[in-house]
């Protein structure tokens, strides 16, 4: 059987290419290691959901160990994997936050004379940022005086919580800005049998209500009826090419361990940045010994995550953190561009969060353990809805050495090499973490907290793996072009955190998305020009 295009992944871009390919008429099949999420089964509705986070839901593959994922060697890297194999990809476990990037995130280069400008610029991408926003439905405000216009949101914000009132207060002293997170989470019904969020609290274990807008509720739903044949339990193991080196399809084995193979005209890959990098890297052949269109040695490459520091206070008067979506409520992007009085080039955003749950609290959520002993029931009463916290989230410039391998030594269930994150931060980020620290400290202050406790690095904050087969227009210094096509293999497109250039400083989700809406209508564009010309 042959396709116009196989897909591999069904995620954030998977989804979101799938849907539109398919509604033009494309014969689409696509690849899941996973399978359906059954959000009847999610732990929410149990008391022991705090304990699921870490265990059977923990965002590390190796610490959850299930048999649809593939382990990360992680051995050199300081900031540890959050990935999940399913319909729907790692948005099954995400918070939600959907900022766009701002122009200058696609100039760097030309700005600040760092890392590499983007073949594209947000005007590009505009246009499918609002297509983007109108399937997935955004809950925010229009207006930001930080960003360029845009349509009015799908809904109203969420809202913000005592925690975020005090804190935009507090930025409003001092004179810093704030605004209403971008949020895909439904405010109101949105979507096809979709509810309204119930302010539970733990998004990242799944969402019954479909109120979270994970890409199995949004672009799946719609793709499986637009035609798009999707096949779960698949774990792809090469893309196959022909003697020009142009890809013929992907080789996988199914649910039952038997190798298949699947046969298209486009073969487009949408495992996230570890999970592409390893299938390239696989893919090796006469034209392509070091992988496939590795030509430039950059496949794996400047692996960018975004390092995270976080400041969490304490307040005397109740926040009930634990009431609303954990990860969004307003965020400041005061110190997003670069200033020349500050020792580190590019910026950072301050997102506040919610704070954790009972179990969390007392074991050592965002704060330092509660202490056991004698004070641990008082301690614990005077923190458990006090407490809310800020994150640092860092611009991560593209360094070659950080980078994704095949590992020597760890295989996945079928015997597949696992791909091996070696990252490290180098100083100018370490530097844009303290800054960042300084910052928040600052606004809990003079939101009146009562003890303030800071990490300088969340090492479990791998959930953005971004860079590693990057764009650009020239095939020696990139991997793909401004139209996600491998720049040696003209039809195998790169449609995840793969491509980007730059990383910016906030989390990448629906620029992921906009491109991948971006790169299936150019090929749809294409076919009907060769209509037309016949």
């Amino acid at each position: 059987m042959s396709d116009d295009v196989v897909i591999v992944g069904a995620g954030a871009s998977g989804g979101a290419a799938a849907w539109r390919l398919a509604k033009a008429g494309f014969s689409v099949t696509c690849l899941e290691q996973g399978d359906w999420v059954s959000y009847e089964d999610t732990p929410s509705f149990y008391n022991d959901w705090e304990v699921a986070r870490q265990t059977t839901h923990h965002p590390n593959p190796n610490v959850r160990g299930n048999r649809v994922d593939y382990p990360v060697d992680d051995s050199e890297a300081a900031i540890k994997p959050f990935l999940y194999n399913a319909v729907g990809g790692s948005t099954i476990l995400w918070g939600a936050h959907f900022p766009r990037f701002r122009p200058s995130d696609f100039r760097v280069r030309s700005l600040d004379g760092v890392a590499d400008d983007w073949p594209i610029a947000y005007e590009d991408l505009a246009p499918f940022y609002e297509e983007n926003d109108r399937m997935v439905g955004v809950s925010g405000l229009a207006g930001d005086p930080g960003n360029p216009p845009r349509d009015a949101r799908q809904m109203p914000p969420v809202p913000p919580g005592p925690g975020g009132e005090r804190m935009a207060a507090a930025f409003d002293r001092l004179g810093w800005h704030w605004w209403p997170t971008d949020v895909a989470i439904n405010t109101r019904p949105y979507g096809e049998d979709r509810g309204t969020c119930n302010n539970c609290g733990p998004c990242d274990l799944g969402c019954p209500l479909g109120a979270r807008s994970s890409s199995d509720v949004t672009y799946w739903r719609a793709a499986v009826k637009a035609g798009v044949r999707l096949i779960t339990g698949a774990r792809s193991f090469e893309i196959e090419t022909d003697a020009r080196g142009r890809a013929t399809g992907v080789a996988y084995y199914d649910r039952d361990g038997k190798a298949q193979r699947h046969r298209a005209n486009v073969v487009a890959l949408a495992a996230n940045g570890l999970g592409t990098a390893r299938l390239m890297l696989l893919s090796t052949s006469r034209r392509f010994p070091n992988g496939l269109a590795n030509d430039s040695d950059l496949v794996g490459r400047r692996l960018m995550h975004h390092p995270t520091g976080m400041v969490t206070a304490r307040f005397d008067e109740r926040m009930d953190g634990y009431r609303g979506p954990f990860a969004v409520s307003i965020l400041s992007q005061q110190f997003y561009e670069t200033d020349a009085a500050r020792d580190f080039v590019r910026g950072y955003q301050m997102q506040l969060i919610r704070s954790d749950g009972p179990v969390g609290t007392a074991c050592g959520g965002y704060l330092p353990r509660v202490p056991w002993g004698r004070r641990h029931h008082q301690t614990f009463r005077d923190t458990f809805a006090h407490t809310a916290s800020l994150t640092v989230t860092t611009e991560d410039l593209p360094r070659p050495e950080n980078r994704v391998t095949l590992s020597e030594t760890l295989k996945d269930a079928w015997g597949i090499p696992a791909p091996k994150m070696t990252y490290a931060l180098d100083d100018n980020t370490k530097r844009m973490i303290e800054h960042g620290i300084g910052s928040a400290t600052r606004a809990f202050e003079e939101a009146g907290a009562v003890e303030i406790s800071a990490q300088r690095l969340v090492a479990n904050a791998g959930f953005h793996l971004l860079g590693t087969a990057c764009m650009g227009a020239d095939p020696e210094t990139s991997v793909v072009d401004a139209a996600c096509r491998a720049h040696a293999v003209p039809n195998l497109l790169v449609l995840d955190g793969s491509v980007f250039t730059t990383a910016a400083a906030l989390n990448p989700t629906s620029t992921i998305q906009a491109l991948a809406l971006r790169a299936a209508d150019l090929l749809v564009r294409e076919r009907r020009d060769v209509e037309a010309a016949a």
